[in-house]
This record gives C-alpha cells, structure tokens and sequence, in this order.
C-alpha cells in the first residue's frame, strides 16, 4: 500500500533537486534513494524501471526518493559526467531517514550509486542494468542486489560479468528481458521485494 507521491525539493551543490517521494501507508522502516538512467538520453525520475524500484521499496515499507539529476525536470545545473551527479545523490541521502537505508539505481543511476555506495555504506545497494561499459564502475559491497536482462542491448550481458567475476559477485539474470525490462516490471519489482526482506 501507497500513502501517494509528493513533490520535495533539496538544497544541491548545483541549486535545487526536484525529487519525487513515495511512502508507505504506515511509519516506513527506512529510506530508499532511487537514481534514474543518463540524463542526457532521456533518464528522469519517471522513468519506468525507476518507478518500478521505488515501487519495490514502498513495498518492502521504506520511504523511496526519486531525484532527477541537475538539468533533469526541475533540477537545477547541468550535466557533470558523472561527478557532481554522485553529490547531488548524497544531498538527497542526508535528507532520508537513517534508520536503514537501501541504494537502487537504475542503467547509470546504478552506476552513480555504486559510486556512492563506497563512502554511504547501505543497508542494502540494488544495481539493475547497471552501466558498466560508458562508466568506472566501482567495486560494490558484498550482497549487493544486481539484476540484468539476458538481451540488454544497451549493456552487454558479457561486460557485466567481466566486471563482477572478480569480486564473486552473484548475479540475477531475468530470461528475454531488454534494457528496459519491458514486459518484465513485475518480475523486476518481485525480485527486489525478494532480496532486499
């Protein structure tokens, strides 16, 4: 159950950061800091798999942010490569609970939260299509949560393995599912809700 979504905004190293926030009908568990694709090839808050992890939070009874990047909608700056990106994350984080926080990004949302990940320490960081082969990629935290489709067009299946293998990272592989996991929300969202109990 949904409480709804509401509109925040958050004081950024580059101006504001519009954020969407969904809660949870009761007192949520924690905080959920949701990170949407490249802004420059149409990534927003909105964005279907984003929405879908956010979704999975709520679920799990946490309060999701969803921040659109500087540039993004109505936030403020403008596209730092990578950098500023990863600041702007960690502004939203300090404004979520601290009881228990999970990261989840999204194609190069995941990638910024890996970045983040190694100085924000989760209690959980859920990586989906996570951008391996435009970006420096991070290793994560064991237990890390990284779901991939089997013909991810956009990052090939066999980069994220190469950058996996040497950290014994397990991955979730979901059968036919594309970069976009279309016809797969709901077996994306299920299998957050699973691994992140």
């Amino acid at each position: 159950m949904r409480a709804g979504t509401r509109r925040e905004f958050v004081a950024g190293p580059a101006g504001r950061i519009e954020c969407a926030v969904d809660s949870p009908a009761s007192a949520p568990r924690g905080g959920a800091l949701v990170a949407h694709p490249h802004p420059l090839f149409g990534g927003t808050l909105d964005n279907k798999v984003v929405q879908t992890l956010a979704r999975a939070c709520v679920d799990l009874g946490y309060e999701a942010w969803r921040p659109n990047f500087r540039g993004v909608g109505a936030s403020e700056g403008r596209f730092d490569e990578g950098r500023g990106e990863v600041e702007d994350l960690a502004a939203v984080l300090r404004e979520l609970p601290s009881s228990g926080v999970i990261l989840a990004g999204f194609s190069f949302g995941a990638a910024m939260q890996a970045k983040l990940a190694a100085r924000a320490k989760p209690h959980k960081l859920v990586l989906v299509g996570v951008a391996v082969v435009n970006f420096e990629v991070p290793a994560v935290p064991a237990g890390t949560l990284v779901i991939h489709g089997e013909r991810d067009e956009t990052v090939p299946l066999a980069a994220v393995l190469d950058w996996a293998r040497p950290q014994e990272l397990p991955l979730v592989l979901v059968p036919g599912a594309d970069h976009f996991f279309h016809r797969k929300l709901q077996l994306l969202r299920a299998i957050v809700v699973s691994g992140c109990r």
